[in-house]
């Protein structure tokens, strides 16, 4: 089954490459900085909830504030609740990560529901009850939005070998200790 959904991303995406380079990333820092991390998240991973509840806030201070690195979040949705709540984090189109943080601190207000339908309700009410102002239908009916998510998965894949999330890459290589700040601080550490 897992085949069938990847040949089906690179068909759907396989047309739409270039509508990507519109959308801008949600990057953290630096843009210029020596290190450059990647974080492919599924906005339902209670992992990457973790990830930006736990390691997110010290990386920031140390590292994103300091401009000694940037990291950019890259979408890698593991079920239709998080596709729409990606489409959602992108729609502003404005490289901030307010909605993304938001939706990460706040997840289990969010996730829940027993179809698409109810997640999605849930989904808007949460970020209604935000302040945030985007027209969500508009935002989760999005083509172009939806190809970029689609294809950060498939480049995650494909480039990275992206198959859990969180997953991150320093430099180009994929971290692979256990996803704790400690861990990842020496990595960076060593790239100073």
């Amino acid at each position: 089954m897992k085949k069938i959904f990847f040949i089906f991303l690179i068909f759907i995406c396989a047309s739409s490459s270039a509508y990507s380079k519109e959308i801008k990333r949600i990057i953290v820092g630096n843009i210029d900085a020596k290190i450059s991390i990647i974080a492919f998240e599924s906005m339902t991973c209670s992992h990457c909830a973790d990830f930006h509840k736990k390691v997110f806030p010290k990386l920031k201070e140390e590292y994103l504030d300091t401009g000694l690195a940037k990291i950019e979040f890259r979408h890698f949705p593991l079920d239709l609740a998080a596709l729409n709540a990606s489409k959602v984090s992108q729609c502003k189109n404005d490289g901030n990560s307010d909605i993304l943080e938001s939706l990460y601190a706040n997840q289990q207000k969010w996730v829940k529901g027993s179809s698409i339908q109810e997640a999605n309700k849930n989904l808007q009410k949460f970020l209604k009850s935000e302040g945030f102002s985007i027209d969500f239908e508009s935002c989760i009916n999005n083509q172009e939005i939806e190809d970029f998510v689609l294809n950060d998965r498939i480049d995650g894949a494909k480039n990275f070998k992206v198959n859990a999330t969180p997953t991150i890459i320093i430099n180009k290589e994929k971290f692979e200790e256990t996803l704790n700040y400690k861990n990842l601080k020496k990595a960076l550490e060593k790239l100073i």
